[in-house]
């Protein structure tokens, strides 16, 4: 990995401070986030209690979250240091993606596009996608779940980590793995529009319990161990006088006690909701709209009165 050389007497060094801009990914993230904001003002004029600066704030803050865990210091450090690649890990698997979602990002960005494509062809493609069978199978908990705790432990097992801190090729496999199953899992949690909740809440409670789950063994198998995981860690030059393995023991506790709280917040919000007062006022018809999908119907109606696909 083409990470800067640190000073062999192992103290802190000056890429402390470097940010990379590589514009592999700095590109892509600014266009995101300028046809997001363009489509957000659309929308905001016209319904803004659906879109509101929380919509903006949270959309951009996890692309943000993404900046600062591919491009600043983290990057540099993470060849040498196991805890600086670990909050990576954390940063791309449990903080940017259901930030990404919380800012309901579908229709901004369609809108944000020119008019001749997100009025025809590619507006009519995304929803159809998102409501087809397939698309629906694709984003159902099992499937979701499975992706993401396998892509998880594939890429924390000794080889595959090895290889992508050997290789930069690798290494931006790792984490686009990881940010892209990550937000597969975290769909159904937020539960975007055009799609409609696949399971129960209570289903999505013990969805996100088995998740905290194997994150708390993958953790422990870190902190816990006796030997050195990773032994790359090894040969490399330390930094602030830790060992390897004290550093491996504290990588693990990064992994546990943030992504725990990441998993059980969501839980303690839904369980609340299930048994909150106006929960059990609420019609025993499920098919009613919630506040949500109500304003997207409501802009819906508008979008195809205008001539929209949706």
């Amino acid at each position: 990995m083409s990470h800067p050389v640190l000073a062999a007497n192992g103290l802190t060094p000056s890429v402390i401070g470097l940010w990379t801009f590589d514009p592999w990914i700095a590109a892509p993230s600014a266009l995101t986030a300028g046809i997001y904001l363009r489509g957000w003002l659309r929308l905001h004029a016209r319904v803004p209690q659906r879109f509101d600066v929380g919509r903006l704030a949270t959309f951009l803050g996890g692309l943000a979250v993404i900046a600062v865990a591919l491009e600043s210091p983290l990057h540099a450090l993470g060849g040498h240091i196991l805890q600086a690649h670990m909050v990576q890990h954390v940063l791309l698997l449990m903080l940017a993606p259901p930030l990404i979602w919380l800012g309901a990002p579908l229709l901004p960005l369609l809108h944000g596009l020119p008019r001749r494509l997100w009025g025809t062809s590619i507006g009519h493609l995304v929803v159809s996608l998102v409501r087809s069978p397939s698309g629906q199978w694709f984003v159902y908990p099992a499937v979701t779940w499975a992706l993401f705790v396998g892509n998880t432990w594939a890429w924390h097992t000794p080889a595959l980590y090895g290889y992508a801190l050997a290789s930069e090729g690798w290494h931006y496999a790792q984490h686009a793995g990881f940010l892209a199953t990550a937000l597969v899992f975290w769909w159904p949690v937020v539960q975007l529009w055009p799609s409609r909740p696949p399971v129960s809440s209570w289903a999505i409670v013990l969805y996100l319990i088995l998740a905290d789950l194997q994150n708390t063994i993958l953790s422990a198998w870190l902190v816990f161990s006796e030997r050195l995981v990773y032994p790359a860690y090894e040969v490399v030059p330390r930094l602030w006088q830790i060992s390897a393995i004290d550093d491996q023991a504290a990588a693990g506790a990064i992994m546990w006690v943030p992504g725990s709280i990441a998993f059980l917040l969501p839980v303690v919000w839904i369980v609340g909701q299930a048994l909150s007062p106006q929960c059990h006022r609420r019609r025993p018809d499920t098919s009613m709209p919630g506040p949500q999908q109500a304003g997207d119907e409501r802009l819906s109606l508008a979008s195809r009165q205008e001539g929209e696909p949706w």
